[in-house]
Formats: C-alpha cells, structure tokens, sequence
C-alpha cells in the first residue's frame, strides 16, 4: 500500500514543479527500505497491541486451563511457575501484525498474497484447534485426522496452483552464460550443491505438499517453552529475509548461482514483518510468559516458513536452517514409532526420550526452563550459520 501510494505521487508529481519536494519517495522502491519499515511497523504493532490482546484474552477467559505436559508428568523440580490460565491464542497478534504490516509495505504480487493466505488458513485451523481444547469441546482439540487432512489440502492447492500458474524462475547455471526457465516446483536446490535437480511435476508437488505440512507441524511441537518457537522462528525468518533478498535479485542470484526467482524479494518484506512481530510477541512471551501463541500461531509460523522454502527452490535447506524443528518433531516421531514397536513386540512399551518433544526430555533431566531454550537458541543459531554457508560452499 505504501509502495502504490509512493509511486502513484511520484507519478502526479512528474514534471510539475514540486516534484523536487517529493523525490524523496523514490527510496520507497527499495526493497530494504520497506523491509526495514516493515519490521520496525510490526515491532511497535506488537508492543502498542500486546497488553490489549492479552487483557481481552483474558475478558474471554481463553487462558490454558488444562494441564501442561510437562506439568502433567510430575516433573515440579523444573516448573517453578503453573501456566495454567496463562492465556493462550496470542498468535492472533501476531499473524493480525503479520499480515497487516505486509499489506502495508510489500508490493503485492503472487507470492506475497499465497504466503498470507497459506497465514490465514493455518491461523484460522490453529484457532479452532485452540477453541476446542479451552472451551473442553475436545480434550486434545481438533482431532490429528482432521487437522492433517486441512494441511494437506491447503498444502496440494499451493502445490498444484504453483505448477499451473505460469510464473517462472530463472536458473543462470555459470554467469550469463547459461541460463534456464523452470516452473516454481519441479525444479529443486540442493544444500551444498550447486547443479539444480529436475525432479519433474510430481516429486515436485509430492515435496512442495510434505515440505509445508512438516515445517508447519514443526513449529507446533516446538511450541511448549517460553519464548522457545517465537525465538526459533525468528532465526530462521532472518535466514530466510536474506535467502529471498538474494533470489530476487538478479545480479546477487547469478553471482551466487543460485535461483532467481520475480517477485521473491518481497517476500524479503514479509520475512521482515514476521522478525518485527515476532520480536514483539516474544517481549510477552519470554518466562514467565504472559501470553502463548497457541496453535493459531505456530501452525501458521511454521507454514509460511515451509512455502517460502518453496518459493525460492529451497525445501531441503529447511532441514538445516530449522535444524531445531528437525530435532522436535523427529523426536516425537521417534519416540512413538519406537513405542509402538516395542509393545508390539514384547507387550511393553519403551521409550527413547524421557519425554518428547525432546525438549521436555531436558527439562526432564534437571535443566530449568530457560537453560533448554538459550541453549536451543544457541543450536539454532548454528544452524542458521551452516545454512547461509551453502550459498558460497558447493
């Protein structure tokens, strides 16, 4: 809106005698500028709203009443403080904050309104899945059945609608010697390797849908510490800002050898909203927490997250960037399939982890609350730099 607006009084102005007075409004056509805009927008949202979200959450009584995992499994010695009427669904401020600042700042184009509708949708699921654990219409909320078949289909419909729409990348394999057209999803980057793959349509979907699926659960099962997902996914979307500031350039993608993909550098602005608002979300959200982000938040966090991996040819550098959501959701995907495994075939049931996901395992062990999510901030941080290196090392 910004951008438009900018532009529209340039545009009046041209030739006339005050446009001298407004040439100023030419720095709105850089991408930087707008994302630094965004994000400090966002930021101020999310303080100016925060205690206002929180107190009518409160009003409405959408606080945690049921129990806490880690509370449930009888480990006190590391739970100093009962989260139980904390209120939880803050992830309305957030995404509210996302999109709102986007809208203002971004110049609008496909991919920026497909990151925001995927926003939406995972918000929107998240929400009810929030609603029904509060209201005790569900003990567990929406049942894992139905929330996986939502995801999926939001998921296919990005997939499929990325094959058909006719946008397209631009592949420069050696400089301006080579250069290749490729569809937003047959095509994929591989860390650490600089040769794009061709996988064709249907790996293409196949990864697209399981990439935004995985990232989006990812958040959610890392979402049980104060501040612990809010701080991880503000890692990764600086890992991403400069991931899509360099695909939608075109000088820095062929330098790099990497995708260049139109239009990707606003999504560099939504990145920079989503840093803003997620800093402003973790001024409430660090221990003790005055507010959770619920599933309204991490579902879609860790969604957008996944899409834009996507967008810029990149899925499988999630895997590294979010090496801490890996850790998570492998953890409980481990610790289950184990589980099951063992019962099966000895009538007991084993376990892997004290607890998962994993980071209950360390609290578990004896580490306070804000021990594991420093030293997850730590790996995560790690992870952010390896992933940035297989820009130059391939």
């Amino acid at each position: 809106m910004i951008y438009q607006l900018t532009q529209w009084l340039l545009d009046v102005s041209a030739k006339t005698t005050w446009a001298q007075d407004v040439s100023a409004l030419r720095l709105f056509r850089y991408i930087t500028v707008r994302s630094a805009g965004a994000a400090v927008t966002a930021f101020l949202l999310s303080l100016w709203l925060g205690p206002k979200v929180i107190e009518w959450l409160k009003r409405l009584k959408f606080g945690q009443d049921y129990v806490d995992r880690a509370h449930e499994a009888g480990d006190l010695k590391t739970r100093i403080l009962d989260k139980r009427g904390t209120p939880t669904m803050g992830g309305l401020l957030i995404v509210g904050v996302l999109n709102v600042t986007t809208l203002l700042w971004a110049q609008w184009n496909p991919l920026v309104e497909l990151t925001l509708l995927t926003v939406l949708v995972l918000a929107g699921l998240g929400f009810y899945d929030d609603y029904a654990k509060i209201t005790k219409q569900s003990s567990g909320g929406v049942p894992p059945k139905v929330k996986l078949w939502v995801q999926f289909v939001l998921a296919g419909f990005v997939a499929v609608y990325l094959w058909w729409w006719p946008a397209e990348s631009l592949l420069q394999i050696t400089g301006q010697e080579h250069a290749e057209k490729n569809n937003l999803v047959s095509v994929l980057m591989l860390p650490f390797y600089k040769y794009p793959i061709h996988a064709g349509v249907i790996v293409g979907i196949t990864l697209t849908v399981l990439t935004i699926v995985f990232s989006s659960n990812a958040v959610n099962l890392t979402d049980g510490l104060d501040g612990l997902a809010i701080g991880c996914t503000l890692i990764n979307s600086f890992v991403f800002l400069v991931l899509t500031y360099l695909a939608g350039n075109y000088k820095y993608a062929g330098y790099l050898q990497i995708p260049f993909v139109s239009g990707a550098g606003e999504l560099t602005v939504f990145c920079a909203a989503m840093i803003g608002a997620g800093m402003g979300f973790l001024w409430f959200n660090c221990h003790p927490a005055q507010v959770f982000m619920g599933d309204t938040g991490s579902l879609a966090l860790g969604g957008s997250l996944g899409l834009i991996a996507v967008l810029i040819h990149q899925p499988f550098l999630f895997v590294i960037a979010g090496g801490v959501f890996v850790m998570e959701a492998f953890s409980v995907i481990l610790q289950r399939g184990w589980f099951k495994y063992t019962r099966l075939k000895s009538g007991t049931g084993r376990r892997i982890f004290l607890m998962a996901p994993i980071h209950h395992h360390f609290e578990k062990k004896g580490w306070y609350e804000s021990q594991v999510v420093m030293r997850f901030y730590i790996l995560c941080v790690l992870f952010a730099v390896v992933a940035l290196s297989t820009l130059k090392i391939r």
